[in-house]
């Protein structure tokens, strides 16, 4: 079942009624309601927004990610049960006791798709980059030469070069919609992993002492060009961006969620895939499966 995205930009009561997720707007005379188990992720931008203590334990107890916007109305930190898994204990002690070769080499199957999908996303834009197609079958166990890198550096080029500015994190331009696209394709990534029983906090790759979503960031590594041609094609139906997001900008990039994908030749929203993609690197922690299924944009 796929799960709904709801985006909350003013003010607003919410509670639970009947297992309910009760909407009350100062505008509004009647409540509008939801059920909560069709909710997977809760989008929360606006400083007047309440929400009792049984929303958000009802929404955690039904897997739930809610994701908190500041006061510049961007993604700043996100809400996650503690545990959402039968066998959550046994996953994680697979996940704590994995050896440096397996999670090498899954890092290795990571950034191998991540630069496969990159590849696909230029060639289909026009913008192909033999550089980067060399560097796949070069990646090592561990990627010791930074091909993941090596190959972002000319993907971004080749991206975002016909907007004179480079990716980064507190660029201007288009940087806003990668930011709080990738903002929403990380919390999607982080529901799945504890619904798949593993910590977040516990990466492959990523070992930031600060950052309670390493794995997150790890995984969601070859989902990125997914949003990247996703907020591509929405730049070049727009005549100017001046790095603003609008009502309309956020509306588009919350169906990213939604957005269809395809894994082993089988199509699904990306929500359902990044299920499979979590369900299998907790198989790969268990030693049932030596792969971590990820998506082909081919």
């Amino acid at each position: 079942m796929i799960k709904r995205t709801l985006y909350f930009g003013n003010p607003a009561y919410l509670s639970v009624k009947n297992r309910q997720l009760a909407i009350k707007r100062p505008d509004h005379e009647m409540d509008h309601t939801i059920p909560i188990e069709d909710i997977g992720v809760v989008v929360a931008d606006h400083q007047q927004i309440t929400m009792t203590h049984a929303v958000v334990t009802s929404l955690q107890e039904n897997n739930a990610v809610i994701i908190w916007c500041g006061s510049n109305h961007m993604p700043i930190s996100m809400s996650l049960p503690v545990t959402a898994h039968t066998t959550q204990s046994e996953n994680v002690r697979y996940q704590l006791e994995a050896s440096e070769p397996l999670k090498k080499q899954l890092w290795k199957q990571t950034v191998t798709a991540k630069i496969s999908n990159q590849a696909a996303i230029l060639k289909k834009m026009g913008l192909t980059s033999p550089h980067i197609e060399k560097m796949i079958p070069r990646i090592g166990s561990g990627d010791p030469d930074n091909y993941e890198g090596q190959a972002a550096a000319i993907y971004w080029k080749a991206l975002l070069d016909r907007y004179d500015v480079s990716r980064g994190r507190y660029e201007g331009g288009p940087n806003a919609l990668f930011n709080y696209g990738y903002a929403i394709l990380r919390a999607v990534i982080a529901r799945n992993l504890v619904g798949s029983g593993l910590l977040t906090v516990t990466g492959i790759h990523h070992t930031n002492k600060y950052n309670a979503y390493c794995l997150a960031d790890d995984i969601m590594e070859p989902y990125r060009p997914v949003v990247d041609q996703y907020i591509m094609n929405y730049l070049e139906q727009l005549s100017d961006f001046d790095g603003e997001l609008t009502k309309e900008d956020k509306a588009y990039l919350l169906q990213i969620p939604v957005l269809d994908i395809s894994i082993q030749g089988k199509t699904s929203p990306l929500m359902v895939g990044a299920q499979r993609t979590t369900a299998s690197l907790a198989a790969c922690y268990q030693g049932k499966a030596r792969k971590i299924l990820y998506p082909d944009v081919r």
